[in-house]
């Protein structure tokens, strides 16, 4: 099914009279690196937080449902938001709206950090994630614009291996921070970033945006805002409050419906947020497949494997981050080298996401099946899943951001970003919920948790046993994350190949 060539939204026709410039930027390496480096401070934050926990809860009275907020405030507000800066970013302006977002993550950050309350903390934090999402949509769009074709997997493949770093790298900052420094420090740390950003952005970044000038769609920016925000929460709250319990249920059907209604309402709207004819490309449906299993895999993977090594083997969350920190340090040397940039284009899109999840869905096998036996099973399944992401999220990232005519570069960022959360989120939900279901029924119906089991154990071989179902139940959901992800990668690369049947 094609549209008309009469309609304006028609993303061919869009194609064929927005293109990228032929040679690029000649400073785009230069306006790369300080794009990055204002990407990496947003990417940090998503988990610099975690490893404050006991210092929050000592020096502000922070309650357990506190933390929760602090924690959640931040990423809730930015996966909310990042459609709509995708489409402020598209309509006013990437170089306006970059700005504005380092200025919004400084001044966040500078709150945060002289924070002395626990609501001057969340305030802060939701803040700072208004900021995250301008910059996560606007860093990725103005390498769309600044970069050339055949440049473009190399250059995404960059952006990439930021923010795999930066989400491994989040608890290595913290804790050493804060073996020096007082809490407030993991914020303010970010201010000489943004400066450095703020002056860079202002002298080296052009200006580019959507010619056409469209009005702005507040009620899609509406919409979309409150339905990922309350999707969100209702998979970050399902692992704590019960799938079933009646806030999550209520929080669901809220996000099912808007989210419903804004689907209806673009489909409609003159000037829409994000055009739907988007999804008829199988190129853009078979990437967005690809990078919300890619981001689910990984996601569900780190979560589980950071229990295991703290609750199983009594590792430290310093201790534990850097015994996972060979992932993101894999992901970062096949990019920065470009060697995950050339199997694409050797391979082909299609095959080289096959081989991306069929690699990860290797590691996740290794880790549960070899975690038991020492660190050096661990430790392949981590350098496997991290080849996997390596090769697949810029092959699919590229791809959808292909099918996306370069005038819209910023609502393509903000479904980027958006699947990225996605997948994350319900990797760890998913993930969560099988291996909580696995150790429920291996150790007593009074025990509901891994602490509370080990709390109620008579002796050491009752702890024994409670450890080796907790084990377990990570085991199974690492094994099921594998099989999600290889399932996902078929499908994903068989969207992409006939869609590049249809092309040719």
């Amino acid at each position: 099914m094609t549209t008309s060539s009469q309609d304006p939204r028609d993303p061919a026709k869009e194609r064929e009279t927005a293109s990228p410039v032929a040679r690029g930027h000649p400073r785009r390496w230069l306006i790369l690196g300080v794009i990055s480096l204002a990407q990496l401070t947003v990417v940090l934050d998503n988990t610099v937080l975690n490893v404050a926990v006991p210092s929050l809860t000592h020096e502000l009275g922070a309650s357990t449902s506190d933390i929760q907020w602090m924690i959640n405030a931040y990423s809730l507000v930015q996966s909310g938001l990042l459609l709509t800066a995708g489409s402020a970013a598209d309509r006013y302006g990437r170089k306006k709206m970059l700005a504005a977002g380092l200025a919004l993550f400084g001044l966040g950050s500078l709150t945060a950090g002289l924070a002395s309350t626990t609501g001057q903390l969340i305030a802060a934090r939701a803040g700072m994630g208004i900021g995250g999402a301008l910059l996560l949509t606007t860093t990725l769009a103005v390498v769309m614009q600044i970069f050339a074709p055949d440049e473009h997997a190399k250059a995404i493949g960059i952006w990439s291996a930021v923010s795999a770093l930066g989400f491994a790298g989040g608890p290595l900052l913290g804790g050493f921070v804060l073996d020096h420094f007082r809490w407030g420090a993991i914020f303010l740390i970010n201010l000489p970033v943004v400066a450095l950003g703020l002056v860079a952005v202002v002298a080296l970044v052009p200006e580019s945006k959507d010619r056409r000038g469209d009005r702005p769609d507040l009620p899609g920016a509406v919409l979309s805002t409150i339905g990922m925000a309350a999707l969100v929460y209702a998979i970050i709250s399902g692992p704590g409050y019960g799938w079933t319990s009646g806030r999550v249920s209520a929080t669901a059907a809220v996000a099912a419906a808007v989210l419903a209604l804004f689907a209806r309402w673009e489909s409609r709207a003159a000037h829409p947020m994000l055009d739907l004819g988007f999804f008829r490309d199988q190129r853009f449906t078979g990437a967005v497949a690809g990078l919300v299993l890619i981001s689910f895999g990984m996601g569900g993977a780190l979560f589980l494997l950071t229990q295991h090594l703290q609750f199983v083997l009594g590792y430290g969350p310093l201790e534990a981050g850097l015994r996972t920190a060979p992932l993101a340090l894999t992901v970062v040397v096949l990019n920065f080298s470009g060697v995950a940039a050339k199997w694409p284009a050797r391979l082909g899109t299609p095959a080289a996401v096959l081989l991306s999840m069929a690699l990860m869905s290797a590691g996740l096998v290794a880790v549960a099946t070899l975690t038991g036996q020492g660190y050096a099973g661990t430790l392949l399944g981590l350098l496997l899943i991290g080849t996997g992401c390596a090769l697949g999220n810029p092959a699919m990232a590229h791809a959808l951001m292909s099918a996306i005519p370069p005038a819209r570069a910023g609502v393509g960022a903000g479904v980027n970003g958006t699947l990225a959360e996605f997948g994350n989120g319900l990797g760890v939900a998913v993930l969560g919920a099988v291996l909580n279901s696995r150790f429920a029924a291996l150790v007593p119906a009074t025990a509901t948790s891994l602490p509370a089991a080990l709390a109620s154990a008579r002796d050491e071989g009752e702890r024994g046993r409670v450890l080796d179902a907790f084990s377990s139940g990570v085991e199974s959901s690492q094994l099921v994350g594998a099989v999600a992800v290889l399932l996902g990668g078929v499908a994903a690369a068989a969207l992409l190949r006939r869609a590049r049947r249809e092309g040719a």
